[in-house]
Formats: C-alpha cells, sequence, structure tokens
C-alpha cells in the first residue's frame, strides 16, 4: 500500500492535478480528455456490436430512454452555459442506446456514449427514476471520475505510462482497465466502488441535472431504496460500482433543496 501511496504522490507531482472546473478539486488526472473520449468511440462501437440493441421505432423501452437522454442533454448544455463553463462539454456527442439484457446497470463513457440495460427498468419504474439514473451516469463522466479512478489505475497497474505508450505495449490491459473505470463489463466487481465523494458528486448534479429536464428530483430517494433492496449474496452489477445504503439516502435528503430550485414540472 506504501508503494502505490508514493507511487500516486509521484504521479501527482510530476503530471500535476488538475483543477475539476464543475467539483472544484484538484484530481489525479494523468489522461487527457479528448484521448479517452476518442477510446470511447472504438469502445462504444464494439460494446454496440456484441450486445442486443433495441430499436426506439420498435421499443417502448429504447423510446423513453431516447426521450429521457434528449432531455437531459438540453438541461445539461443549459446549465453549463449560464455557468459559462461550455467548453466541460467540449468534444462531446451523445449517443444513448438501450441493450436487451437482465443485468441491472446503467453507464456513460467519455464524451457522452450512454447505455442503458432493461433490466434496470423494473427497477426504476418509470420515466422519472430513470431520469435521475442517467442523470447521476452521465455526471460521473461530466466530472471525470472515469478519468480520476483510470489515472489511478494505470499508475499502481501499469507504472503510469502514458495511454498512447500503455495501448501500444499492453492493449487489452489498458482497454480492461478502460471498462473497469467507467463501471462497464463482467469484471465490474474487480473495481472498488466509487468514492464517497465522487458519489456525492454525481448525486448532486444528476438531481440537479434531471430537475432542470423536468423531472422530480424527489424520486431519487423511493429508487435508491428499491435499488438497496436488490442487495444480497448477488448484488446487481450496479451495486459493485455503487454504495447504495441509508447514509446516501441521508445525503441524498440534504442535497435534495438545491436540486428543487432548479425543478420545474415538465407541461
Amino acid at each position: 500500500m506504501k508503494k502505490i501511496f508514493y507511487l500516486l504522490l509521484i504521479a501527482c507531482l510530476v503530471a500535476g492535478c488538475a483543477l475539476n472546473l464543475i467539483t472544484g478539486r484538484n484530481q489525479l488526472s494523468l489522461v487527457k480528455e479528448s484521448e479517452l473520449q476518442l477510446m470511447a468511440v472504438s469502445e462504444y462501437r464494439t460494446f454496440l456490436t456484441e450486445h442486443r440493441v433495441l430499436n426506439s421505432a420498435t421499443s417502448n423501452n429504447a423510446a423513453m430512454v431516447d426521450s429521457v437522454g434528449a432531455r437531459i442533454t438540453n438541461a445539461i448544455t443549459k446549465y453549463f452555459n449560464s455557468k459559462d463553463k461550455g467548453s466541460v462539454l467540449e468534444g462531446y456527442s451523445w449517443e444513448f442506446n438501450t441493450i436487451e439484457s437482465k443485468d441491472v446497470n446503467a453507464w456513460c463513457m467519455p464524451g457522452g456514449k450512454v447505455v442503458v440495460y432493461t433490466g434496470l427498468l423494473p427497477i426504476t419504474q418509470n420515466e422519472t427514476a430513470l431520469a435521475i439514473v442517467m442523470g447521476h451516469e452521465i455526471a460521473h463522466s461530466i466530472a471525470k471520475h472515469g478519468n480520476e479512478r483510470m489515472s489511478q489505475a494505470m499508475v499502481q497497474q501499469l507504472g503510469g505510462m502514458a495511454l498512447e505508450v500503455a495501448l501500444a505495449q499492453k492493449p487489452q490491459e489498458t482497454k480492461d482497465l478502460f471498462m473497469l473505470s467507467y463501471g462497464i463489463g463482467s469484471q465490474v466487481g474487480a473495481m472498488l466502488p466509487w468514492s464517497r465523494q465522487q458519489e456525492t458528486e454525481a448525486d448532486k448534479y444528476g438531481l440537479i441535472f434531471s430537475a432542470m429536464a423536468g423531472y422530480d428530483p424527489r424520486e431519487a430517494i423511493p429508487f435508491w431504496e428499491r435499488m438497496s433492496a436488490q442487495s444480497g449474496a448477488n448484488p446487481p452489477e450496479f451495486l459493485s460500482t455503487h454504495p447504495s445504503d441509508e447514509t446516501r439516502i441521508k445525503k441524498l435528503k440534504q442535497l435534495m433543496p438545491e436540486a428543487l430550485k432548479y425543478y420545474k414540472p415538465r407541461n
């Protein structure tokens, strides 16, 4: 553990901890976001070819995901433009796809590449809860939490080498780290859950984004209660990276007054 700590410390001093324009805190960032976005395009395409993608023209579930995605992305653009931080979304080209799968999961790659699994929908139960989950996952990506985890993993497992070098010398290991960093794949449990700080940040902005899109953020409470009830001997993949407990729900209640300031019910 001491060795990992010193490697992280050296990496932070040499490469510099980048100031996150959204969260206001310093994050270890060894990889350019533009590089991760390029990698996401390739990995997203590969993922879609390996899974059954539903068509919104023939699937109500896919149509709902697309509709929620459009509303939330419009809200996100409006939010950051109002803060004069439109550059945060540089390189984003939003895509939303619904995967036919019993897995309870959803995620967002860099650059706005989003996937929702149909196994999640019986737990969300309604469009509002789905919007809250999607807002939460997108917030993880926009806040560069995956970049932070990827940087940490590259220090620990690849010696802190540059992404381009890692892809050339250890392509499979690097791709695996990328997928794990964003909570994607069957080995998702191999990576530690999002930190409390990352989860709180994703909850905060996810609630704001969904509220601005016209979805009642208070639906987050019953949703996470339902999700928590799913935990057991074999918790869903989603819970492998997203801890759900009383502490989290308590924190959501604390965040709710701010989120409600942005809430305007849809017409």
